[in-house]
């Protein structure tokens, strides 16, 4: 929470005790310079922090009690006796938008993202490419072609002034709050949280390299949610860079000022059989695969000069990785056969387009929620839904089977990954979105069980710290050290390697 924003709400909490607790005949003097601070506390907070909407009703009673006090001091009349009724209804209406206040302030921080935890300062870049070669399919005009805005994060050399803003163009904001099922207005506190990078900095040169790490969100989602995770592996020594995969995003703003929103919701339907969903979404899987094929192949441009960037010759194309969150940790996982990607990460995703390829025969590693891993352990189990249950769940025996057919197979590509010296593990008391910085956004969402009872600066941490150890040792040659197994440090973390067995799979 930010200093003025609060002091400026306990002042409103005073000004009201003072008003409700005084005599009337002592009241003048008190509240006259109660109301006189409270006005100097907006303007400094509205100068210094900027106004924001939750904080509506402190800014009215502050100008209102501004109002009445300065009349009440200046007049030379006796006051007019105002009716109990009226009175008490108006302290009554002053206490419950103090309430509604507090509510909102608790709901919508204006929250810090954690530091990064490595020795390099960071540096940020956005580039917005444009494949020539590929036809935009989820644009409703269909007559352009793919674009893409993808944002860089890399190890910097000091940087001078302000981080750069975490979301540059908040008209966007309204857009990721409508995602949650909120109204536009509750995410406008995002515009002032901060990253931990620089705008435009120039590249370390304490290295003449770095490892290339492509991330990908989910559906629905946004790169700036994978912000922290970038900032913190750029600060290792990694040049992290985040697709935004148009069309599949709450919202992607582009150069020229044009904003494209999700389309790609629309395409699944409850009343689609389950085949048709899942040709839906391998063809959707195919796409956002694609995105990361031309991406690399932008970078490998950006490296030889033909794209202009402080980035050239910095990058080691020898060594690249690539992680994803949910339909993102899938893209992570297809994009993988790509021979020039070395590894992988899949942080909660089911995969896509199984029977298209044979086993991923490189190392991966698969971060799973603990509500996800209970599916999974269900198939691995043999366990069947009881009718209560696919009653409660609002499906079918037919549909949970063709489910449970996918997931034998995701099972076995997760095992054949392991045997390629991957992992597969998940973290207690999580949820699908601890997995990405809306877990800061609000602590609602934890209430709701939106994200898990794990706190989200530990679940970062532990991410973050895997991620890391994983990518090190097989992009840098050094650590690994997580990768072996349960570590005292993180109890929470669970590996699943050894209930992993073929199974009987129907293609």
């Amino acid at each position: 929470m930010r200093l003025f924003e609060l002091l400026l709400f306990l002042s409103n909490i005073g000004l009201f005790a003072l008003t409700v607790l005084l005599k009337k005949g002592r009241r003048r003097i008190p509240v006259f310079v109660a109301g006189g601070i409270a006005t100097l506390l907006l303007v400094i907070h509205w100068i210094v922090e900027g106004y924001r909407v939750q904080l509506f009703f402190p800014y009215c009673i502050t100008v209102i009690f501004l109002a009445i006090s300065v009349y009440s001091y200046f007049k030379k009349t006796g006051p007019k006796k105002i009716p109990r009724f009226m009175l008490g209804s108006a302290y009554t209406a002053i206490a419950v938008m103090l309430v509604v206040t507090a509510g909102l302030m608790y709901a919508f921080p204006v929250f810090k993202l954690p530091e990064p935890t490595g020795e390099f300062k960071v540096g940020t870049q956005t580039f917005h490419f444009v494949d020539a070669h590929r036809e935009e399919i989820y644009d409703e005009a269909k007559e352009g072609k793919r674009e893409l805005m993808v944002q860089v994060w890399y190890p910097a050399q000091a940087g001078t002034g302000k981080y750069a803003p975490l979301i540059p163009d908040t008209r966007i904001l309204r857009y990721l709050a409508e995602d949650y099922g909120l109204p536009g207005f509750t995410f406008q506190h995002l515009k002032y949280v901060s990253s931990h990078a620089y705008s435009g900095a120039k590249i370390s040169s304490a290295q003449t390299s770095y490892p290339l790490v492509l991330a990908n969100p989910g559906n629905g989602s946004s790169r700036f949610l994978h912000t922290s995770q970038a900032e913190n592996l750029a600060s290792h020594g990694y040049i992290v860079a985040v697709i935004d995969h148009t069309y599949n995003t709450a919202a992607t703003e582009f150069p020229d000022g044009r904003i494209t929103t999700s389309t790609t919701n629309d395409l699944f339907s409850p009343d689609q059989d389950y085949q048709t969903g899942r040709k839906i979404r391998d063809k959707l899987g195919k796409v956002l695969t694609g995105d990361v094929t031309f991406v690399l192949d932008q970078f490998e441009l950006i490296q030889s000069g033909e794209i202009p960037s402080h980035l050239k010759g910095r990058m080691d194309l020898g060594h690249v990785g690539v992680f994803g969150h949910s339909i993102g940790g899938a893209t992570a996982y297809d994009a993988s056969y790509d021979p020039r990607i070395a590894v992988g990460i899949d942080l909660d995703g089911g995969l896509y387009r199984l029977r298209d390829r044979e086993g991923l025969r490189k190392p991966f590693l698969f971060i799973n929620s603990e509500s996800y891993f209970e599916k999974l352990k269900m198939v691995m189990d043999n366990r069947v839904y009881t009718d209560a249950e696919l009653k409660r769940m609002g499906s079918t025996r037919e549909w949970e089977d063709q489910v449970t057919e996918d997931k034998k197979l995701e099972l076995e590509r997760m095992r054949e990954t392991v045997d390629e010296g991957g992992q597969a593990l998940y973290i207690e008391n999580t949820e699908h979105l601890n997995f990405t910085d809306v877990q800061f956004i609000s602590p609602i969402f934890k209430m709701l069980g939106i994200t898990g009872k794990i706190a989200p600066e530990r679940a970062n941490s532990v991410i973050n710290a895997y991620m890391l150890d994983f990518f090190d040792r097989y992009l840098k040659n050094q650590g690994g050290v997580l990768m072996k197994g349960p570590d005292s440090r993180f109890p929470e973390v669970k590996f699943v390697n050894s209930p992993f067995a073929p199974l009987q799979v129907d293609n």
